[in-house]
């Protein structure tokens, strides 16, 4: 018989191994369960559902003194739950529902295919009207309609109507919000994230447990801009009128503050409805291209100026200097015309500028330099300072550079030179002349143009303007500018205020078409860019009347219902009334004596004779323009 066995001392340390682990598995537990429960939880929703986003409510966007231009609403979705539905019900509820909506004939076939169906969930329409919204309401309450639902949505919207049929104001500069929430152009696509907000993140589990937030986002940011909705409506006004008396294919302005940047408006006609971007989009997506900074042209004449600028600093002229403006001149094989095909003999340089002569600016590129290449490089360092041929930087999508050739990477040729001298064979964008304008009369800073003025109502910080020419040259530019608007004419009496300090350049440029391998005949682009103020240029406003045929064609005159200058007087007169710029009138005579006001004074003898302003056509042999 076998000895007994005392097992008290083995099961004593059995239970202490089972504690121990118990006491480790529970404190493991605790651990995972709660130190890491919420995280572990997190995963597994991730694991079982796709997160979810729902965008937030959308930040306004207001004018300088706080008008709305673009804002969120909300619109009904129009669902019908056909499954709850009677099969003899369908069509009745059907053809009610056609009939608040306007639906006939193939349209209102497919609702009641639709319905027919008897999904337990179809969106019959994505924004209903309040009307509409209301129609269905009285239905549900009639008993008309049954198994439907109206589903609030957050839809953008631009509540101001244009200055053109068929527009909202500001549309080319504010853009719109698309079907996803995405801004798309001007203003709603460059602030895009600051609009929008952060979404919040929701996770819907498969469990049966519904969906829980995660994220409760944040809502967007509001953006009060520089522009003024009385003068862009006013602007978008004057356009449309234009356009129409020109038959122009386009008609654009903008007008900016010459010591900020500020874009003040900003226009183009056609525009378009931004509430309606969709059946824009399906019939003309080139619409939504702002032409003030998207697209580029060949401005003319308004490039006489920089020569003018150029030739000041560097000595080659003053505004007295002798030039012999012969009828044309010959550089090399090519030959550059006056637009009259006429010569005015010898004048002063300023008088050069006023009758916007081609030959004699032609001359005086020349003189820039010890030859051609030294001149062109002078030229062309001059339009790189006052910003031609590079983006201004401006707060919006979509902005170009131009099309400016770099004689230091390809050589310019005499006519080459003489061409863009006066703005054939350079392309540029509005945005870029109205900033190389101000600085030739703000003192010779180069501002940064913006239109965003405030975040969330604290005011955002100007850019840094470096000055790229002297004040005394910028003062000489502006009298300069003064002489061009009031030495001719026809052109002083569409273009001075009286009163009021005023100056510009014209310009007009004929149209090079790639495909013909030719000028466009009788087409042109007319261009005015100048400066309005009391005392001082308080706004400087860009005019292009683009792809139009004048009613009057002739040697050295082209005439148009509405001229670039006239429009120019008309929009600068609506940005006194609207920016309440007092006359000069109210100034002590020492103050509004100021040297940019004096104009109509000292008027060149030549003056009531001149019957053209030279300002329209370069004849290079019909030879096509220099590529830029």
């Amino acid at each position: 018989m076998l000895g007994r066995t005392d097992r008290r001392g083995r099961l004593t340390l059995l239970l202490v191994i089972f504690i121990v682990l118990a006491v480790a598995l529970g404190a493991r537990l605790a651990y995972w369960q709660l130190s890491r429960g919420e995280e572990l939880r997190t995963m597994a929703l991730h694991r079982i559902a796709l997160p979810v986003e729902q965008a937030g409510l959308r930040g306004d966007i207001v004018d300088r003194r706080g008008t709305v231009l673009a804002t969120t609403s909300y619109r009904d979705l129009l669902a019908v739950h056909a499954d709850q539905l009677p099969p003899a019900r369908r069509a009745t509820v059907a053809r009610e529902l056609a009939r608040i909506l306007g639906y006939q004939g193939e349209t209102a076939n497919r609702l009641e295919q639709t319905v027919e169906r008897g999904d337990s969930y179809a969106v019959i329409a994505r924004e209903l009207t309040e009307e509409q919204s209301e129609a269905v309401r009285q239905g549900v309450a009639d008993g008309k309609l049954s198994a439907v639902s109206l589903d609030p949505r957050p839809v953008r919207f631009y509540p101001n109507p244009g200055g053109a049929p068929e527009t909202t104001l500001a549309s080319h500069l504010l853009g719109f919000v698309n079907g996803e929430g995405r801004g798309q152009y001007g203003v709603e696509q460059r602030y895009q994230d600051l609009l929008a907000g952060r979404p919040k993140l929701v996770l819907g589990g498969s469990d049966g447990t519904g969906g829980r937030v995660v994220d409760e986002g944040t809502p967007g940011g509001d953006l009060q801009l520089t522009i003024d909705a009385s003068l862009q409506l006013l602007l978008e006004k004057e356009l449309y009128a234009a356009w129409v008396a020109d038959k122009a294919s386009r008609v654009s302005a903008v007008v900016v503050h010459p010591d900020t940047g500020d874009v003040l408006a900003s226009a183009s006609v056609p525009a378009y409805d931004a509430n309606d971007y969709a059946a824009i989009a399906a019939r003309s997506p080139d619409s939504f291209v702002d032409p003030i900074l998207g697209e580029v042209y060949e401005p003319g004449s308004v490039m006489k100026m920089l020569v003018a600028a150029a030739g000041y600093e560097t000595g080659a002229v003053t505004p007295r200097t002798p030039i012999v403006d012969a009828a044309s001149v010959r550089l090399g094989r090519s030959r550059v015309d006056n637009a009259d095909k006429r010569g005015m003999g010898t004048i002063p340089f300023e008088d050069v500028i006023a009758y916007s002569r081609n030959v004699g600016t032609s001359l005086v590129a020349m003189r820039l330099g010890r030859n051609v290449h030294e001149a062109a490089t002078v030229l062309h360092g001059m339009w790189r300072r006052l910003g031609i041929g590079t983006r201004t930087g401006v707060d919006l999508t979509g902005e170009l550079p131009g099309l400016v050739a770099d004689p230091r990477v390809k050589r310019w040729t005499s006519i080459d030179l003489a061409n863009r001298a006066f703005g054939q064979g350079v392309a540029v964008t509005q945005l870029q002349l109205a900033r190389a304008f101000a600085v030739m009369v703000n003192g010779g800073r180069l501002v940064r143009p913006r239109v965003v003025a405030a975040i969330d109502g604290v005011a955002t910080e100007a850019s840094p303007a470096p000055r790229v020419i002297r004040p005394q040259l910028s003062a000489a530019l502006r009298r300069l500018m003064a002489r061009a608007a009031s030495t001719i004419p026809r052109i002083a009496r569409g273009t001075l205020i009286p009163g009021y300090a005023v100056g510009g350049k014209t310009g007009t440029a004929q149209i090079w078409d790639p495909k013909r391998g030719d000028w466009v005949p009788k087409t042109f682009n007319f261009s005015f860019v100048g400066y309005v103020g009391q005392s001082k240029p308080e706004a400087v406003i860009a005019v292009q009347i683009h792809r139009t045929k004048p009613q009057i064609l002739g040697q050295g005159r082209l005439q148009l219902s509405i001229t670039s200058y006239e429009l120019f007087r008309r929009i600068a007169v609506d940005a006194i009334d609207v920016l309440a710029i007092p006359s000069s009138d109210s100034l002590p005579p020492s103050e509004a004596r100021d040297d940019a006001t004096a104009v109509g004074q000292g008027r060149s003898p030549r003056a009531d004779a001149a019957l053209v302003t030279g300002d329209h056509v370069a004849s290079v042999d019909r030879a096509p323009p220099a590529a830029p």
